[in-house]
């Protein structure tokens, strides 16, 4: 009797599983951001130029009347360097290890600094070969939410995330809803645009599990004018939020240190746009591509995608002759 009752509630748990396996999520809010505070994870490639476009749109910000913190959440701890013209700014995790060795507690002193009324603090992350760069990011958070995350007082918040990984700690923002929205950092070849496509990816399936977290669109870093950053955009459905020209100017006084998101720079009306329309942008449930969407994008002469999968037999895994081993098999002459 007990066996039959215990079959008869798993199979009671299993259609209600089925039963909400086979409820649609909600439709990605599209309206405007009510929230007080936008909190705004940006992705990207690694070198795509994240850290360029928020240390400029974040002062740019700032010049707007909006009160900003900018957290680098790279392990390469370079996301405040241009902000602070080229000084590196002690991260959360080192400060936390030294203080908790000198019996003391982390303050907001410690690791947060402030320009022209961008605030920024930078998380850092482990020496190669002694950690997890995504625990660390979590740990951050965490040190983070001691020092009272949750009721600081910021018109936008900016995450500045690895693109290059989805997991762990750097997927933390999406998985947790710890931000309304995602901006992917992108150009015109095609390792940047995987990256975005991938961040666009887990998105879509953080929505389908319940997620609230959508995509605000597309920032074109080096564009040159070739079209695939745009194109994929289109095909995602996902808006353009600005094209960033590869220009020498830009070039020279980014590895200079010199912020161009003012309103004295000639770039001052590119980075104005973007901290437009990034505001007003809504969170958009994504359609990521497949592989062959994405190579689709760019001239298969150039990608390779012409050519065509050729199966490998099990022949050509072994010297010549390996494969024919002669007989163990004893033959008695008749007697």
């Amino acid at each position: 009797m007990s066996l039959d009752l215990a079959q008869d509630g798993l199979e009671r748990l299993q259609e209600n599983l089925r039963e909400e396996a086979a409820i649609e999520p909600d439709a990605p809010a599209t309206g405007k951001v009510t929230k007080d505070t936008q909190i705004i994870a940006i992705y990207g490639k690694g070198g795509i130029g994240k850290s360029f476009t928020l240390a400029n749109l974040s002062y740019m910000l700032a010049q707007l009347g909006k009160k900003v913190l900018l957290i680098g959440c790279d392990p390469k701890s370079d996301t405040t360097s241009l902000l602070f013209g080229g000084r590196a700014c002690p991260t959360i995790l080192q400060t936390a290890s030294r203080k908790k060795e000198a019996g003391q507690e982390v303050s907001i002193s410690d690791v947060c600094f402030k320009r022209d009324g961008v605030f920024a603090m930078e998380l850092g992350g482990p020496e190669v070969g002694r950690g997890c760069g995504g625990r660390g990011i979590i740990h951050g958070f965490e040190t983070l939410e001691k020092l009272g995350f949750h009721d600081w007082d910021f018109d936008f918040i900016l995450l500045d995330f690895l693109g290059d990984v989805v997991c762990g700690g750097f997927g933390l923002p999406i998985a947790r809803d710890m931000c309304q929205k995602v901006v992917v950092v992108g150009s015109n070849d095609l390792q940047s645009l995987y990256v975005a496509n991938n961040v666009c990816s887990a998105v879509k399936y953080f929505r389908n599990l319940g997620g609230n977290v959508g995509v605000a669109g597309l920032v074109i870093n080096k564009d040159d004018g070739t079209g695939e950053a745009q194109a994929f955009a289109d095909a995602v459905g996902i808006p353009v939020l600005a094209s960033i020209p590869q220009d020498d100017d830009i070039r020279r006084k980014s590895a200079n240190y010199q912020i161009i998101g003012t309103h004295e720079s000639h770039w001052g009306p590119l980075f104005e746009a973007l901290s437009i329309n990034l505001a007003e942008a809504p969170p958009i449930l994504p359609k990521p591509l497949d592989q062959d969407g994405l190579l689709g994008l760019f001239d298969a002469s150039e990608t390779g995608a012409d050519y065509k999968l050729q199966p490998a037999l099990p022949e050509d895994m072994c010297a010549t002759g390996a494969l024919k081993r002669p007989s163990l098999e004893v033959v008695y002459d008749n007697v």
